[in-house]
């Protein structure tokens, strides 16, 4: 997938916001210890992505750049990663107005943030069949553009979870609103077409175009 430093930029923006504010397992901690807590435990759950993800980015990176020699593995990588983003893109229509309960459990948040985080098979799936392909190929073009590529991402993971730990801990409004289920219906949108792209970048590593 060959991008300029700004389209490394804006794929790792929408991946990010894709997966920071669609429902999964640490979305739903984060709510919850807002709700329960206060913003500030929430907005501890939030930066979990930061000590959990390190180690398997390494060992997808390793691992693809190992595969990149193989085009017809790096084609089945590539179709294989257009099938979670779109899976993604999907998981953002099917979005429902969110209402949870209030949960009154020990805080622990950052400890629950890292466990949740280690625990959820996405996290290993994205990084090995879509961020770390992505990171491998964008290094062709210099340091500049995986920079920008995981940079993208992890201030939008990040910076989604925690504008949601502070909307939560103010009020429980927005998740019931029309403009959660807007905004992640063109967040939805986005993944479909970067989709679209790995198909193209998997359909030339398998020589079909």
């Amino acid at each position: 997938m060959e991008y300029d430093v700004l389209g490394y930029l804006g794929a790792g923006a929408a991946l990010g916001l894709g997966a920071g504010l669609s429902p999964g397992p640490l979305l739903a901690l984060v709510l919850k210890q807002s709700f329960s807590h206060g913003t500030k435990e929430g907005v501890k759950v939030a930066f979990s992505p930061l000590l959990t993800d390190l180690p398997v980015l390494v060992l997808a990176i390793m691992g693809v750049a190992w595969i990149k020699t193989h085009p017809v593995f790096m084609g089945g990588i590539s179709i294989a990663g257009a099938a979670v983003v779109a899976f993604l893109g999907y998981e953002c229509f099917r979005v429902r107005p969110l209402a949870l309960p209030d949960m009154r459990v020990a805080p622990a948040s950052i400890k629950k943030g890292v466990l949740t985080n280690f625990a959820n098979p996405h996290v290993y799936i994205f990084w090995f069949t879509v961020g770390g392909p992505t990171t491998v190929l964008a290094a062709e073009s210099g340091l500049l553009s995986p920079a920008a590529f995981l940079g993208g991402f992890y201030a939008c993971i990040v910076g989604s979870k925690t504008a949601l730990a502070v909307l939560a801990g103010r009020s429980r409004n927005f998740f019931s609103g029309r403009g959660y289920l807007v905004l992640m219906r063109f967040l939805g949108a986005a993944l479909f077409l970067f989709a679209l792209f790995l198909i193209r970048d998997g359909l030339e590593f398998l020589g079909v175009l």
